[in-house]
C-alpha cells in the first residue's frame, strides 16, 4: 500500500511548515485512525505507541479516506429515456444524502455549530447569483448584489463593538480564517506605515499568538512569511502574559502584532484584553507601536451577552467577599442562623474599539447559524487605506482578501439578527452556559474528568478510548482531551443521551482494574481530573 509522506520541514518565519507527498488513490485498510498518543508516549490503553516519537508528541492521524465514498460525475446520455433514468438516481442520491445529513446532525456535538435555525422564507433568493464583489460600501458596476444587507449586518457589530458609522470599515468574510489573515494583513500594513508611502515589502513586526490559538492565526505566519511567536497559556487556555511580557521585553525594537483570542478553539478561553493592553504599555510598547486583532469566531458574538454570576454565602449574617476589587460586606442580626445567598451579576469583559485594538472577526456559521460558513471582520477605517485599491473593471474599490464573496450569507445573517436581536442572543447564551454547566457536572459526578472555563459554553474532558464512539459524536479531540460545544442546538436530552452511552461505554473501557482513566491535570488541572491519583 503505497501511503503518505510527511516530514517536518524547515522553519519559516517562526513556524513549522509541514511538507510531503499524498497519495489520493490511498485506501486505508483499517478505517480507523492510530489511537492517540498522549505526552508520555501511551496510547489511551497506557501501553507504548510503537509509533511515537522520542519527544512524544501526537502523531498526524488522518482520517477516512473520502475517495473510497465519493459520488462520481458522469457525463448525461443523449437518450431520453436514460436522461430519465439518470434524474431519478440523482434524486435519490440526494434523498439519502439529506437522510444521512438528518441523521449526523442528531449526533453533533464536538463543533461550534448551531444547527437550530429555518430559513425557509429565503428560498426565493436561491435563483439568484448574487455576488457581493468589491468594497461593501461602493457598489460596482454588478448589479446583482446585497450590499445593502451586509452594511446593514456590519452596522449592527459595530454598534456591539462600539464604534461609530463613520469610524470603521468591514466586510462578510467567507469564512472564520479569512477574519483573521485580513485582520493580521491590516496589522502588518499599521506596523509598516505604508499608508503614506506605500511601500511593498514584509513588516518587520512580529505576530505574538498564544499557542492555543487557532491553527489559522499561523497559517497567516506562514502566508505573510512573518516572524511568529508563540506564548504560553494557564491551565485554563488563557494567555499566559507573564510570557508574553518576557517574550515582548525580548523583541522591544521590532513592532507587535497580536492576535487575542475571545474563545479559544479547544477550551474556548477568553484572553485578557486588558491584561494583554497593560502589559504591552508595561513593556513600552506605544500605541503607534503595537496592533492587537481579536478572534472572536464562536464567542466574540457571545460575550457581550455573558453576565458572571457569583453566588456568595455567609453563616450567622456575617459575609467578607472580595469580586474584582469591589468588597461586598453585609451584616445580620445576631438571630440570624440562616445562610444568606447573595447573588452578584457583572457583565463579561468587553471587546471594544473604545480600547487600543484594531480589528474584530467573527464566524457567521457558528453562534448566529448561518447554513453556508461565513464571517464578519470589522477594523478602523483610518488602517484600511493601505490596503484599498481602485478597480476598474469593477468600477470600485477593493481591500477584501478573497475578491468575490457570498452575497446570500449577508441576507441570512441580516435575517436572524433582526429576529432575534440583542434579547433574543442574550437567551440563547444563558443557555448555552446553563446546559454547559449541567454537562459538565454531570461528567464530574460520574467521576469523569471535567472542566469549564468561567465565560465558556464549551466543556472539555477526558478523551473516550473508543474512535467509533468520538465519529459518532464528532468529537473534537487533542491529545488526551476531547470537548462538547454547547450550541442553542444542544438541549439537555441529547446531553442525558450523550452522558448515559459514555458512562456506558467507560464501564466497558475500564472494566480491567489494570486499565485507569487517563491523568489529565496537565490540561485540565487538579481539580478536574478524576484520575486515581486526584479524586482521592
Amino acid at each position: 500500500m503505497v501511503g503518505s509522506v510527511m516530514g517536518m520541514g524547515e522553519n519559516n518565519g517562526g513556524a513549522e511548515v509541514l511538507i510531503g507527498k499524498f497519495d489520493t488513490n490511498l485506501v486505508f485498510s483499517d478505517p480507523l485512525p492510530p489511537l492517540a498518543v498522549s505526552n508520555n508516549g501511551l496510547d489511551l490503553n497506557g501501553q507504548q505507541h510503537v509509533d511515537s516519537n522520542q519527544k512524544g508528541k501526537r502523531e498526524i492521524v488522518l482520517g477516512r479516506n473520502v475517495h473510497t465514498s465519493c459520488l462520481s460525475i458522469t457525463e448525461p446520455d443523449a437518450n431520453d429515456e436514460s436522461t430519465g433514468d439518470k434524474e431519478a438516481y440523482m434524486a435519490s442520491v440526494l434523498a439519502r444524502y439529506r437522510k444521512s445529513l438528518l441523521e449526523r446532525t442528531k449526533y453533533h456535538l464536538g463543533y461550534p455549530y448551531n444547527l437550530d435555525f429555518d430559513y425557509g422564507a429565503l428560498a426565493q433568493l436561491q435563483h439568484f447569483s448574487i455576488n457581493n464583489l468589491g468594497d461593501p460600501f461602493i457598489e460596482s458596476n454588478y448589479g446583482v448584489h446585497s450590499r445593502q444587507f451586509e452594511v446593514g449586518v456590519l452596522d449592527w457589530f459595530a454598534r456591539l463593538w462600539e464604534i461609530e458609522k463613520n469610524e470603521y470599515w468591514g466586510y462578510i468574510t467567507n469564512c472564520g480564517t479569512e477574519g483573521n489573515l485580513h485582520g493580521i494583513l491590516v496589522g502588518i500594513s499599521e506596523t509598516l506605515g505604508i499608508g503614506s508611502c506605500r511601500r511593498e515589502v514584509l513588516s518587520d513586526g512580529i505576530l505574538y499568538a498564544s499557542r492555543e490559538s487557532h491553527y489559522s492565526v499561523f497559517k497567516a505566519a506562514r502566508m505573510y512569511r512573518m516572524d511568529c511567536v508563540k506564548v504560553g497559556t494557564l491551565i485554563s487556555g488563557e494567555i499566559d502574559c507573564a510570557d508574553l511580557r518576557v517574550k515582548l521585553l525580548a523583541n522591544k525594537d521590532k513592532p507587535a502584532i497580536l492576535n487575542v483570542n475571545i474563545g479559544t478553539t479547544v477550551k474556548g478561553a477568553v484572553d485578557d484584553l486588558d491584561l494583554v493592553i497593560q502589559t504591552l504599555n508595561e513593556c513600552g510598547f506605544s500605541k503607534d507601536r503595537f496592533y492587537i486583532h481579536c478572534d472572536g469566531a464562536l464567542f466574540g458574538l457571545m460575550m457581550p451577552f455573558v453576565k458572571r454570576e457569583y453566588l456568595c454565602v455567609a453563616v450567622d449574617g456575617m459575609l467578607d467577599f472580595n469580586c474584582t476589587e469591589i468588597e461586598i460586606h453585609r451584616s445580620g442580626s445576631p438571630e440570624m442562623k440562616a445562610i444568606i445567598k447573595l447573588w452578584y451579576f457583572m457583565l463579561a469583559p468587553k471587546v471594544s474599539f473604545k480600547k487600543p485594538i484594531g480589528s474584530v472577526s467573527v464566524s457567521g456559521h457558528k453562534f448566529v447559524g448561518c447554513p453556508m460558513p461565513c464571517g464578519v471582520q470589522l477594523t478602523r477605517l483610518e488602517h484600511i487605506n493601505a490596503l484599498s485599491s481602485n478597480v476598474e473593471y469593477l468600477a470600485s474599490r477593493d481591500a477584501t482578501i478573497m475578491g468575490s464573496r457570498n452575497g446570500h450569507a449577508p441576507i441570512f445573517l441580516w435575517y436572524t439578527l433582526n429576529r432575534k436581536g440583542y434579547k433574543g442572543f442574550q437567551k440563547e447564551v444563558q443557555k448555552c452556559l446553563r446546559n454547559a454547566h449541567y454537562l459538565k457536572d454531570r461528567l464530574l459526578d460520574a467521576g469523569i474528568s471535567a472542566m469549564l472555563n468561567e465565560l465558556s459554553s464549551t466543556v472539555v474532558f477526558e478523551r473516550p478510548r473508543d474512535e467509533e464512539f468520538i465519529r459518532r459524536w464528532q468529537l473534537a479531540c487533542e491529545g488526551s482531551i476531547a470537548h462538547v460545544v454547547v450550541m442553542p442546538s444542544v438541549s439537555q436530552e441529547k446531553l442525558d443521551d450523550f452522558l448515559a452511552e459514555l458512562v456506558e461505554k467507560r464501564s466497558t473501557w475500564y472494566d480491567d482494574e489494570n486499565v485507569q482513566p487517563p491523568c489529565v491535570a496537565a490540561e485540565l488541572g487538579n481539580e478536574s481530573c478524576a484520575c486515581k491519583l486526584h479524586r482521592s
